[in-house]
């Protein structure tokens, strides 16, 4: 009302129409497909949406015939009479012209521009009908001397006259605003989890661990692409994944579409390398992304914005395999394909450290929870404890192969990953490894090599696993295998629990969501696949 109106301008606040409010829930509408509950809150409200994403694309539709997006988007708007019934007019002379007749008459009768055509223009419409009845089509008589590029040029101008152009999900940008303003001022904690219509932070529901029994969402990447590394970011929102032909691409893993909430994303501008990207980390506040490309290349990305705020040019000289940041963000520990594991400074941009070693590719580097000790995973079967201060080797782990396997054979360690608290037996017991090998077994381990635990795919043809990660409080243990298949076993009980296809070829990886029942995973096939309970 105007008294509200005039309190808040006294009081220095801004003022909120109400209709735009109704605006901004008929894009959310629009955007979700929520198409029935749109109908309804226009007639309604008396409010339409009236308002495009892109004024130039409409016009572009009109000029170039495309009437089935043109009318799609004329139902959003609120066009003066005249206008509407030019455009109809247009649309029912070229289906006339195409001699689709019975579409062209369906148009005419059933909808409301030309229903109230017929009403206030007798004379006009009867003329229309006449010339779609006509056995042959005659352009000239039918656009009034004019060429049919004309006709549309002049609707297009018409009609862009009266259309506003909104930016694409106004209203969770707002929201997402709001809420960054509220945790700069202190009124939310920073990092939690919102309870957006409450307007406080959720303690993270405790969802009870259960592993995935099917796919319910799929990211299919183009024909000639592929993912080669994904993550979740700490904070649950982001999904990120990094592929073959350098492109960096946040997800909304919900959806499985990308997220347009990033103005970057819905511009067309994404966060990109030369090569290849194949290693992939969020910091702990989940602002800052690491990248690592084929070439050796690091970047440091702001997720909000998609600027690059750091880069490595030579943080090694072969492709970085792998990428995790300290604990206090300021520093990054990389593995790669040229046998090192090293530190570099976010400050000052330089390498700092470096951890030889190795007589093969290292595939995964990581801390231990102390931050005392890098866990390092190579292809030349061994698992090296680096001292994270002075780099030497306190430890060289060699796990031992299963017993149906060639003991004098060398099998390449994918990654040895740490892990979380293991619910049962091993509950009080510092820095556990699990060790994934190149073959049918995964080890749970500690420092000093010893064999706690073993996780078997029971398969001797194409069970040898590629990938793994746990849950995020170590009750489960998932596993990929050369069959596509996940493997999924308790971490307590050793137990194989449930598996499931995830791919038509080779999984490259996997990825688990930091508090949900998420579970994310990447292949050669060009899938990014979310799987849950």
């Amino acid at each position: 009302s105007s008294k509200d109106a005039m309190a808040s301008a006294s009081s220095g606040t801004a003022t909120v129409e109400s209709a735009d409010v109704v605006r901004l829930i008929l894009q959310f509408c629009k955007e979700n497909s929520l198409f029935r509950t749109l109908q309804c809150l226009q007639e309604e409200s008396r409010v339409s949406l009236n308002t495009v994403d892109s004024s130039e694309q409409l016009g572009n539709d009109i000029n170039h015939g495309r009437w089935d997006a043109v009318l799609q988007a004329a139902s959003y708007l609120s066009l003066p009479t005249n206008v509407l019934q030019d455009l109809y007019t247009q649309v029912v002379l070229e289906l006339a012209e195409l001699r689709e007749v019975e579409t062209a008459l369906h148009l005419m009768r059933e909808t409301a521009p030309m229903i109230a055509l017929r009403q206030t223009s007798a004379e006009m419409y009867q003329r229309l009908e006449h010339l779609v009845k006509k056995h042959n089509f005659d352009p000239v008589e039918a656009y009034e001397g004019q060429s049919k590029e004309k006709r549309r040029s002049q609707i297009a101008q018409a009609v862009a006259k009266h259309v506003q152009v909104a930016p694409p999900s106004r209203l969770l940008a707002l929201v997402g605003q709001a809420m960054k303003w509220q945790q700069h001022v202190g009124l939310l904690p920073k990092n939690a989890r919102i309870d957006v219509f409450r307007g406080v932070a959720t303690d993270e529901e405790k969802e009870a661990e259960q592993c995935p029994t099917q796919i319910f969402k799929t990211v299919k990447f183009g024909d000639k692409s592929h993912p080669e590394c994904a993550t979740f970011s700490p904070d649950g929102q982001f999904c990120v994944s990094g592929s073959v032909d350098g492109f960096v691409e946040v997800w909304d893993y919900q959806t499985g579409t990308l997220r347009k909430d990033l103005q970057y994303q819905d511009d067309g501008s994404f966060m990109m390398h030369e090569k290849a990207v194949i290693a992939v980390a969020f910091n702990k506040d989940s602002e800052l992304l690491a990248t690592g490309s084929q070439d050796g290349q690091v970047k440091v990305w702001r997720i909000a914005t998609g600027q690059c705020a750091r880069r490595y040019e030579k943080a090694h000289t072969e492709g970085v395999s792998w990428i995790t940041w300290s604990k206090d963000s300021t520093q990054l520990l990389t593995a790669s394909f040229d046998y090192t594991v090293r530190v570099h400074g976010l400050k000052s941009g330089k390498t700092l450290k470096e951890y030889r070693g190795a007589k093969s590719y290292v595939n995964s580097a990581v801390y231990t929870k102390d931050n005392n000790k890098i866990v390092a995973a190579s292809s030349d079967s061994h698992v090296y404890v680096f001292d994270a201060k002075t780099t030497e080797i306190l430890q060289t782990l060699t796990p031992p192969p299963p017993a149906h396997c060639s003991s004098i054979m060398d099998y390449a360690v994918n990654c040895a990953i740490v892990a979380p608290k293991i619910p049962g037996l091993y509950a009080d017991q510092e820095d556990l490894i699990f060790v994934c090998t190149r073959t049918n077994t995964i080890l749970l381990m500690n420092l000093s090599g010893q064999v706690l635990k073993s996780f078997c795919s029971g398969k001797r043809d194409r069970g040898d696993f590629v990938a793994m990660t746990t849950s995020p409080k170590g009750e489960w243990l998932y596993a990929a295998a050369e069959d596509q298949t996940l493997y999924c076993f308790s971490t307590s009980s050793g137990a194989l629990e449930q598996t499931l296809k995830v791919s038509e070829k080779e999984v490259i990886g996997l990825v688990h969501h930091p508090n949900r029942n998420v579970l994310a995973a990447f292949s050669a096939a060009g899938t990014l696949a979310f799987m849950r309970p």
